[in-house]
């Protein structure tokens, strides 16, 4: 997966070279193509946005410098722009861009983007929540870093993603590590019995009671999946259902 991300912030995206996208970007699985594209504007004072037409507050990014940089640089594959007009970014979206050879990020700043930008690239839009940020380069690095988790080869083999929170359709479950007690506080008796069932039952029957307290519309989604659960895992939810 090669991501392009056209920014006037390129030192922002210094983050993406450590841990896990550090480690798959080193290994060739993932490609950074950071790109300012104050370098392509022709203004002599190196602008690259202006005041919006009809009036109103704020600056808006010009076509020019974004559209240029892009032919310079040959960029292609899937374009998105990091907007909070845009969807919100899920699961089912990230597996999707996960999916592609090759994706050009643009971030935006000030009040916005010429709209003639997004309508030729086709950009797709997409927002990571329902906030405003003060500009698209936090978001972009969010996106990458979703989207790298489904690539093959991208997490390590102990790490497993299917399990994790929210993917797993659950809350992830409270985890424990040594020592055993530590500021008057023991790890769950459970946890240490080395039954490998008794603990996977704990810990669904944790989950279910962070996501039914937490995210209540997760709860009720999952319960009525039509997954199909043992009579052990049942009788939890019942009992984690009918609690008050």
């Amino acid at each position: 997966m090669k991501y392009n991300i056209l920014t006037i912030f390129p030192e922002m995206f210094t983050p993406l070279r450590e841990s896990m996208l550090g480690r798959a970007s080193e290994n060739g699985i993932i490609e950074f193509n950071i790109i300012n594209f104050r370098d392509y504007t022709k203004d002599k004072h190196n602008r690259v946005d202006d005041t919006p037409y009809g009036g109103g507050a704020g600056m808006i990014l010009q076509v020019d410098p974004i559209i240029s940089a892009i032919r310079d640089k040959e960029l292609k594959g899937k374009f998105i722009y990091m907007s909070p007009r845009g969807k919100i970014l899920n699961e089912e979206k990230a597996r999707e861009l996960s999916t592609k050879d090759e994706i050009t990020m643009i971030c935006g700043h000030y009040e916005g983007i010429d709209q003639r930008v997004l309508d030729e690239l086709h950009a797709e839009e997409i927002s990571v929540g329902d906030f405003i940020l003060t500009g698209g380069e936090l978001p972009a690095m969010l996106l990458i870093d979703c989207v790298s988790r489904f690539i093959d080869g991208v997490l390590s083999s102990e790490e497993s993603m299917e399990d994790e929170s929210i993917y797993s359709g659950l809350l992830e479950y409270p985890q424990y590590t040594k020592p055993r007690e530590i500021i008057e506080r023991e790890v769950p008796e459970v946890l240490l019995s080395g039954n490998h069932e008794l603990i996977r039952l704990w810990r669904f029957e944790q989950s279910l009671r962070l996501t039914k307290e937490i995210r209540p519309d997760l709860f009720t989604e999952y319960i009525n999946s039509g997954r199909k659960f043992s009579k052990k895992e049942k009788k939890i939810i019942e009992e984690v259902s009918s609690d008050k």
